[in-house]
């Protein structure tokens, strides 16, 4: 397996704690996120890592070299411009026919090589890894008539559940024929035009531990959660 690693995000919603470091060197526990990824793929049987990067690039390539350390292949993909998510891979050359790409800022124990091999088995252009989010609303919600104002219902602060993206796929390569290039194009384009399209998406349904460290509140719970997981 290779994969490719979307690092090049300037971390904003993660503010304080990414004025000084780019977000995949902010620490969990003891160590770098993104350090503890790179172990993860190098124990799944990933062979080569493709790094995106473009805010604070220079440090996260002085940090992770060309994979030495951890005995694995990194190279670096550089984006002078934001281009979201997806139109950073349209700019690596040579990638296999099917490859894992995730964000940079994820901590998860998900089984990657069960997730390329769902990807293979399902034929599918794109797999996205998903993940049964609950979001609670704290406040009471009402229903309403709108023709007539009146009041139908109420919720007191309701609960909604949703499948998210875990922000970890694979890829076909032929996925890349439709993606603009040089040109800010994120997976949500992605979606819509595979969609539009009819090409095949699969979903791999993930019920284990999975935390986005995007935001400070899911950064700090990261914190308290290694203390008592091997990842």
């Amino acid at each position: 397996m290779e994969a490719v690693i979307l690092a090049g995000g300037k971390g904003t919603r993660l503010k304080p704690y990414t004025v000084t470091l780019p977000k995949p060197l902010v620490p969990v526990g003891e160590k770098p996120i993104l350090d503890i990824v790179i172990n993860q793929l190098k124990k799944a049987g990933v062979t080569k890592i493709t790094i995106a990067v473009n805010h604070m690039a220079d440090i996260i390539m002085a940090f992770f070299g060309n994979g030495e350390k951890y005995g694995i292949d990194i190279s670096y993909s550089f984006e002078d411009k934001p281009l979201s998510t997806v139109a950073p891979i349209k700019l690596i050359e040579g990638l296999p026919e099917n490859f894992l790409v995730m964000n940079g800022d994820i901590l998860t124990d998900i089984n990657y090589t069960d997730l390329f091999q769902s990807h293979l088995n399902s034929g599918a252009d794109l797999t996205i890894a998903t993940y049964k989010r609950e979001a609670k609303i704290d406040f009471g919600v009402l229903d309403i008539n709108e023709q007539k104002k009146e009041i139908i219902g109420f919720r007191e602060k309701p609960k909604y559940h949703f499948s998210v993206s875990m922000g970890v796929y694979v890829f076909s390569r032929s996925v890349l024929d439709q993606v603009p290039y040089y040109e800010a194009y994120g997976l949500d384009n992605l979606v819509l035009d595979m969609l539009k399209s009819k090409k095949k998406i699969n979903s791999y349904l993930f019920d284990g531990y999975w935390l986005d460290i995007g935001r400070p509140d899911d950064y700090e719970q990261a914190n308290t959660d290694i203390e008592n997981r091997s990842f």
